[in-house]
């Protein structure tokens, strides 16, 4: 589900993530543990909270799972490795980024070791670390990483495995970034193919893809096509995942943002004021993704020369970019957003709903 995130020509970082269950999943491990209930029930409840997005919760449940699996299988087995994968994952999706990265090394370390260096669950762990690289600006240690993914999980999984799908999306994601539209368009629309015919037009993994190519569309002023494909998303989102749900709040900001670049600002903040309620109620008033929306806000008010109303959001943003990234940071200093964030997007296992945007369990 993808974990999945989201300044004029840029981006902000708040990433989600997207993700189908590793390979190596708990349930099998469960047939194995002297505590298959408790690891089972854990399990359950985690993928429940956190496709609810419900992530505090869900962090709860990862910090046990992570104790109940090391506790039965060590600190070197691979099934560790997926517990520390999916704590990650819950950190990433609260925006608490130096979290996750060490999670996320800690499990690429084990299984580098235990399973070669051309594993497809390798694959994963350098896909999930490379999503926070990028989130926190490091764009080159982000693409070699991806590359990196995207060459094992092909040779491992075959060209056209929605895991390949996954990783063509982050790596278009990137570019998209970069300002490198026309190699973003490219491999977005590969991942769009390789995920519709996997999981279906109105999966949300599909809506995933669907918002960025939007993006690389609303970012060269191509303000229709963009339209069609965020208006196109938020359907999906709202049926796939409920009225209130963050993803929702996150295709709400991004049509909005395309409003404001048609000049249609009673639309804009229309749907913003219902986005950033939708955020604050399910992240909380200082998550990076409520910043992001009293960030687009302030930029409709002081389009329209509100400025004192502007200025008042502009400072709120600014305080949790700060507290979330450090002062020093690159995006601290960035203009007001007119392109759309990344998003933080549910993924699915082939049986549910599971995760994150552009991560995987």
């Amino acid at each position: 589900m993808g974990l999945r995130v989201m300044i004029a020509g840029r981006v902000s970082k708040t990433v989600a993530l997207v993700a189908i269950l590793a390979l190596m999943t708990f349930g099998a491990l469960a047939t194995a543990s002297a505590q298959p209930a408790d690891i089972k029930a854990i399990d359950k409840a985690l993928q429940d909270h956190y496709a609810h997005g419900n992530y505090p919760a869900a962090q709860i449940d990862a910090q046990e799972l992570e104790r109940l699996v090391k506790a039965r299988f060590g600190a070197d087995h691979p099934y560790y490795a997926v517990a520390l994968n999916k704590l990650g994952i819950v950190f990433q999706a609260q925006g608490k980024y130096s979290e996750a990265e060490a999670l996320y090394k800690r499990a690429l370390v084990i299984r580098e070791k235990a399973l070669g260096a051309n594993h497809s669950d390798l694959g994963q762990s350098l896909n999930n670390l490379a999503t926070v690289y990028q989130t926190q600006g490091k764009y080159s240690e982000a693409e070699g990483l991806f590359e990196r993914a995207l060459a094992i999980r092909e040779k491992a999984l075959g060209a056209n495995h929605p895991d390949v799908g996954q990783t063509l999306n982050n790596l278009a994601n990137l570019y998209r970034y970069q300002g490198k539209y026309s190699e973003a368009e490219g491999l977005f629309k590969r991942a769009l193919v390789i995920r519709e015919k996997a999981l279906g037009a109105s999966h949300p993994v599909v809506a995933a893809t669907l918002n960025l190519l939007a993006g690389v569309y609303q970012a060269q002023g191509k303000y229709a096509e963009a339209e069609g494909l965020m208006k196109r998303v938020l359907a999906i989102r709202e049926t796939a995942l409920g009225a209130n749900h963050p993803e929702v709040g996150q295709a709400l900001n991004d049509l909005a943002v395309v409003y404001r670049g048609q000049g249609k600002y009673g639309q804009a903040e229309e749907l913003l004021e219902r986005a950033l309620a939708i955020r604050e109620k399910a992240l909380g008033a200082n998550h990076p993704a409520v910043g992001q929306i009293l960030n687009n806000l302030a930029t409709v008010y002081r389009t329209q020369a509100r400025y004192s109303e502007a200025e008042e959001l502009y400072k709120r943003a600014l305080a949790i970019r700060e507290k979330a990234q450090g002062a020093n940071h690159a995006d601290v200093g960035q203009r007001p957003s007119t392109t759309l964030p990344t998003c933080i997007v549910p993924k699915v296992s082939t049986a549910r709903l599971r995760s994150s945007a552009n991560v995987r369990w």
